[in-house]
Parts: structure tokens; sequence; C-alpha cells
């Protein structure tokens, strides 16, 4: 599929009432701040391979995924492939780059057909300024991040595919950094596999095994979890309690 030629930012047109009322952050602010932030955020649909940010370029915006799956990594060539984490529906990312006033040190692209949400870095700093409900999110954010990335450095040191896969769906699941999962993930199996580093077929032998274990369902189109805790702690040859 053919990548749009004009940029993201020539594609945004404002929120939807809609789209507004998902964003939680949002319903968090006293009203004219609300009000503010509300009209400052653009919206856009990026289309599959797409970068919504890229490695050396500066950080111009706060952004958020309203509906479709993204993936943090490295920079194609520049050694072994490292994909960080998977962006999906609900999250919001970038604050720590946003906050530092620095490049992007990882490319964020689109694994399927997205709609992003961006905040303007001058809105995102106003609001750091004058709202304590907003510093509250953005700090609450970089704790439940910094958490997800020890996790994840964890999880890449392990052998076992089996835990990998049961580790990495956990993260896509969490409460906090992507409410607007819930307990249904719309996600392919070859999606997941570049998520994780393994072979659609791997990770299908492994999504089989998750499911015997009573921690997911697989159903048309995506992955209910049944055990997030369970997941999180899966552990090969280990019966859930």
């Amino acid at each position: 599929m053919l990548l749009e030629s004009r940029p993201l930012r020539d594609r945004a047109r404002s929120l939807s009432s809609g789209e507004l009322a998902g964003i939680a952050w949002l319903a968090l602010l006293e009203p004219a701040d609300r009000e503010r932030a509300a009209g400052s955020l653009m919206v856009a649909h990026a289309e599959p391979g797409e970068l919504i940010c890229r490695i050396g370029r500066p950080a111009t915006f706060w952004f958020g995924v309203i509906d479709g799956l993204l993936k943090m990594s490295n920079e194609p060539g520049a050694g072994a492939p490292i994909t960080f984490t998977g962006v999906p529906p609900g999250a919001w990312f970038g604050e720590g780059t946003l906050l530092k006033r620095e490049p992007y040190r990882y490319n964020i692209e689109t694994l399927r057909r997205s709609r992003v949400a961006g905040l303007p870095i001058e809105t995102f700093h106003d609001l750091l300024a004058r709202s304590i409900p907003f510093n509250r999110f953005v700090l609450n954010q970089l704790n439940e991040r910094l958490g997800q990335f020890i996790a994840a450095r964890e999880t890449d040191r392990l052998g076992d595919p089996d835990t990998r896969v049961a580790r990495n769906l956990a993260s896509l699941f969490h409460p906090v950094l992507y409410p607007g999962v819930g307990q249904l993930l719309r996600i392919t199996q070859q999606e997941l596999a570049y998520l994780v580093g393994l072979s659609r077929q791997r990770v299908n032998q492994a999504l089989r095994t998750l499911q015997a274990a009573g921690l997911i369902a697989i159903e048309y189109g995506g992955l209910r979890v049944l055990d997030l805790q369970g997941l999180r702690q899966f552990a090969p040859g280990v019966v859930p309690a």
C-alpha cells in the first residue's frame, strides 16, 4: 500500500465530540484548560508503515492513538532491529521527549491504518505550567512507563518464546497506559509477531498454549484477556492458580 504523500500534519482535522470524549486525561482538566486543550488537539489517519515519530526529528506534538496499532522501535540498519513496545488504542506517548525538548530517540511506526491525535508542544507545556491534574496524569504516565520498560528488559532476556509472547501481550493490556484496549485487543497474529520478534507460526503456537492455560481467548480479529495477572506471571510448566 502506498503511503500518503502529504505530511500527517497537513491531513489533520479537529476532533469530533466522540473522539474528545474518549480521551481520559481531557476529562481531568478544569473547564477552561479542557476547552483550550480540546481546541488545540488535531487528529489524522496514518497509513501502514508511516512514521509518526522519527529518530533525530524534533518533538512538536504529544501523540495519542484513537484507534489502530503502532510500534516503537530503533532505526532500521542500526544494528539488530529492536521493537521496544507496541502502542495500542488509548495510549499517549512522547511526554518524556517533550519534557526534555530533545529530538526523538526512537521511531513510532503504524502497523495498520490508525487514527492518531496530537496536542501541540506549546499547549502541552502550558498545561504543565498551570494544571495540577494534568501534572498528575503525566507523572503517573512516566511512572507506569518506567515499570513497563523494566519489565520489557527482563522479558527480552527470556529464552522461552511462550513466556515472551505472554509478557508482551500483557503489556498491551496495561489498564493505565492503554485504557482504550479494555479486555479485547484487535490485533492479528502477524502484527503480534512484529512486536514480539518471532515468526507468525511460533506466535500462533504460543497463543494456543496461553489459551489452553485459560489466560486468553483467541477470537475473530483479536485476543481477549481472561487472566491479566496470569499473563504477567506466566512461566513454562507453571499452572495458574
